[in-house]
C-alpha cells in the first residue's frame, strides 16, 4: 500500500499558460489527510474547487482537463506526474 504524502510548505510559481498564453500564478499548499489533490480556480468571481478524480475528467485531447460545473482546469497531468515522481524519490 502506498503511504499518503503531502507538501511540507506552500510553493508559489508564476509562468505562462500552455494553451492560453496568459500569465498564471500557481500556489501549491499542503493537504489534509485523506483528501484528493484538488485544483482551485481563484481567478473566478467565486472560487471553484475541482478534485483530481476520474469522475471530473471532462476532456483528454492533448492533455487531461478536469471539469466541474462548467469550470475547467487543463493539462493537470504534468503537475500530478511531477509530484508523483518527486514523492517516489524520497
Amino acid at each position: 500500500m502506498l503511504k499518503q504524502r503531502t507538501l511540507k510548505n506552500s510553493i508559489r510559481a508564476t509562468g505562462v499558460g500552455l494553451h492560453t498564453g496568459r500569465k498564471v500564478l500557481m500556489v501549491l499548499r499542503p493537504a489534509p489527510a485523506n483528501s484528493a489533490s484538488t485544483f482551485r480556480r481563484t481567478d473566478l468571481d467565486e472560487p471553484v474547487d475541482i478534485p483530481a478524480r476520474a469522475e471530473n475528467v471532462g476532456e483528454t485531447t492533448l492533455g487531461t482537463t478536469l471539469v466541474k460545473d462548467g469550470v475547467k482546469v487543463s493539462t493537470i497531468e504534468h503537475l500530478l506526474s511531477a509530484l508523483a515522481a518527486s514523492a517516489s524519490t524520497t
